[in-house]
Order: structure tokens, then sequence, then C-alpha cells
């Protein structure tokens, strides 16, 4: 195998090709990107960076020279037009190819947009980007009123950042709940605590129809139910869409991602797909197939097939996590959810400081921890090491979880 595309510079994409030289590759690498930035980045777009505590140099994973110290050829600003799998090359915006021994599809996600959003209206924002999150900092600087649109994590982010800089936040979501789709019900109850105490309000329930603006700058946001809430900035927050158009229209199967197997190779055994944009199936849930949002699921991703294309075959077998840190909490899960799960509470949620472990069954599938980080770290390894405690061990704090992977340890 002599030279490895990779399309897509993001977090997966950077860590193929460093794990690729890591693991001894010693034939061409050349990742492309659409954005002008080097690789970099995106949770502190609604962190740190958004917050004004990280300079936009730390957002960069590496620095310029890494690429000519590994002969890695990134090219930045340049676009995939079409992905030839007869010839096996792929076509660039530019009218130039590159050929390819093994291709890799690492294109990430875009932001899903708001139906009732029609022309250019100031004001309105999204996060994905470098220049989103500076837009969207230079809109707080003079926001008075923000309406957030959407009630998952970056959404959440932002609104805490803006409260703390005393603006008026609202978040508008269509679900029943705050992170309605990622974490259990006490867990999503108490992140809107902590955040309704700081002062930011909720609707629940409630669709987006219209969004008005005065002198072509937002000043207000319509809902179903026909309020109008006034607004001088507002985000939109609503979810992504896998960018996988690439895949498709080279006849690769889609389904909610670029659909690959265990080994996270698509149909074409010289494609591979990994980070967001691919989906896999899960095996820690009979092979269900999922697409994850994560840095952790890109970067072992790309370690897995840095080593499969280096000579080590193995299944991709990891157990994911996520964090966000949110109105003073730190959020953190291990293992996934399917949104059916039993839910037994570790210490008393009114704190701000407890667990939820998640069952099915007779199994424990997921661990999401509010400012815990023992119980956190601790959960990774029950996950990794497939042990399940007790409903009731879990939900006793003076049980010592650490004695069963001390038993199975020795053991």
């Amino acid at each position: 195998m002599s030279n490895i595309v990779i399309i897509g510079a993001g977090q997966a994409g950077l860590q193929l090709a460093s794990s690729l030289r890591d693991n001894g590759f010693a034939g061409s690498i050349t990742m492309v990107g659409d954005e002008v930035h080097a690789p970099y980045q995106r949770p502190p777009l609604s962190k740190a960076f958004l917050a004004g505590t990280a300079p936009e140099a730390m957002l960069f994973m590496q620095e310029p020279k890494f690429f000519a110290d590994h002969a890695i050829d990134f090219r930045g600003n340049e676009a995939v037009e079409t992905i030839d799998r007869e010839l096996k090359q792929v076509n660039l915006r530019s009218g130039a190819f590159l050929p390819y021994s093994h291709l890799v599809i690492a294109t990430g996600t875009r932001n899903r947009a708001l139906p009732c959003v029609e022309g250019e209206t100031s004001g309105v924002v999204s996060l994905r980007t470098i220049e989103d999150a500076k837009a969207l900092m230079q809109g707080l600087e003079r926001a008075t009123k923000l309406v957030v649109i959407g009630a998952g994590f970056l959404g959440l982010e932002a609104a805490s950042i803006a409260s703390d800089a005393k603006i008026d936040v609202r978040v508008i979501e269509a679900g029943g709940r705050a992170l309605g789709r990622v974490v259990s019900a006490p867990v999503s109850a108490a992140v809107q605590a902590a955040h309704e105490a700081r002062g930011v309000t909720f609707s629940f329930n409630e669709a987006v129809v219209a969004l008005h603006s005065t002198d072509g700058h937002v000043s207000s946001v319509e809902l179903g139910s026909g309020e109008r809430i006034p607004a001088d900035l507002v985000l939109v927050s609503i979810g992504v869409v896998p960018n996988s158009e690439l895949a498709a229209a080279c006849g690769l199967a889609v389904h909610n991602g670029v659909v690959v197997d265990a080994r996270l190779l698509t149909e074409d055994p010289d494609i591979s797909s990994i980070g967001d944009c691919a989906a896999f199936p899960f095996a820690a849930d009979e092979g269900r197939m999922v697409r994850l949002e994560s840095v952790q699921n890109a970067v072992d991703q790309a370690r897995c097939v840095a080593d499969r294309l280096t000579g080590k075959v193995e299944a991709y077998d990891q157990v994911p996590t996520f964090w966000s840190d949110q109105a003073g909490l730190r959020l953190q899960m291990a293992g996934l959810t399917r949104g059916d799960e039993d839910v037994v509470v570790r210490r008393d949620p009114a704190t701000g400081n407890f667990s939820a472990y998640c069952y099915r069954g007779d199994n424990l599938v997921a661990v999401e921890s509010v400012s815990r980080l023992p119980d956190h770290m601790q959960a990774r390894k029950l996950l990794r090491m497939k042990i399940s405690p007790s409903r009731e061990q879990a939900g006793d704090p003076a049980f010592d979880l650490k004695q069963l992977v001390n038993k199975e340890t020795a053991a």
C-alpha cells in the first residue's frame, strides 16, 4: 500500500495521518481539507474559546512544521468533487486528482439548517467553525437578549457563557427536556436547574416558525404557540447532518452516515470511513448501527484504521465517552444509551454532584456523571471490562465499585 488519501482535516483525519506515521507507514499520505485553516479542535469553540479564556492559537492541534516533519501532504482550502472508485482517484475542485491505494472518508458533519430561515438576516448565527465562533463572540459583545434554538450540548454551552456575561438567555427546544436525546432524565433535570439558577429560561415542546427582523437585523423569534420572543441575537443549534454525499455519489452505502463494518471498512475494500460521518456497528449493543459525534470516537477510530492499514486487523470496540462544561457543571458520559434504559442514581442530584447508572436488563450500558470524576473513571473501567454491578450496588454510595474491578482483575 503506497499512497493513502484522507478526505477531511478534522480530529479523525489528523489522528489517522499521525498514527500511520507512528506505526511506521512509509508511503505517501495526503490529507484534503475544505477549510483554509490547518486542523483544529472544535469542542473549545463553544467552551473556552467562546468564553475568551483560550486564544485562537491553542485551537490548532499541530504546529505547521508537523506536516513537513512527518511527510504529510496537507491540502487546505481544497474540496473533493468526486470519488472515482474504478480509477481509484479523487477529483478535486481545482482540477487536480489524487490517486489512492486506500481512501479514508473523514468528512465530518455540518449544522442542520433551521427551515424557517430564508435569506440573510444579521444576528442569526450557528456554531461550527472558527469563523462562526468569532461571529458569535462579536454578537455576544453587543447582545442583550439571546435566543438559543436547541437544548443540546453546544447550545447550552453557549447559553452558559452568555448568562455568565449577564445576557438574557431563552432556550427553545422542540423536545420535552434539556439534552433529551443524549442523557437520562435525572441528569437532564440537574442541567436545567443549574442553568435556571443562572437566569436562563426554557421553552420545551415548542417549534420555531419564523424569525422576524427590523432593518435587516433579527428582532424576535416566533413560536408555534404564537408567542414572539424578543431577541437581538439568535443561535441556531439543532443538530448536525453527516457529510456523506461524496460516498453516496460514488455508490457506497449511506444511512445516517457512511456505512462501515466492524473494521470501519465500507463495502469497497479500498475505502474506509471514520469519525462523525461514519455509521458503524456498535459492538456493545448487538451491532446496532450508530454514528457518534465525539473526539474520543474520532481518535480511536483513526487509530483502529491506522492499525489495520499497517498490519494489525481488529474490530473497533471502544467505550464511547463524551463531556461538556456548562452552568458550573462538568458532565462526563461513558457508554451509549438508546433512551429505554432503567436509571439508578448514585448520590443526591440536588447537590449537583451525582451519577446516573443506566441499565438495559441486568447489563450496565452507560454512566452519566455530574461533577463526579471518580465515578466517570470507574465507569469507563466497568464498561470496558463488561462488569455490571447490581442496581443496589450502583445506587449505594457506601459500596466501593472498585471492588468489582479489582476482583475481575485478580481473577
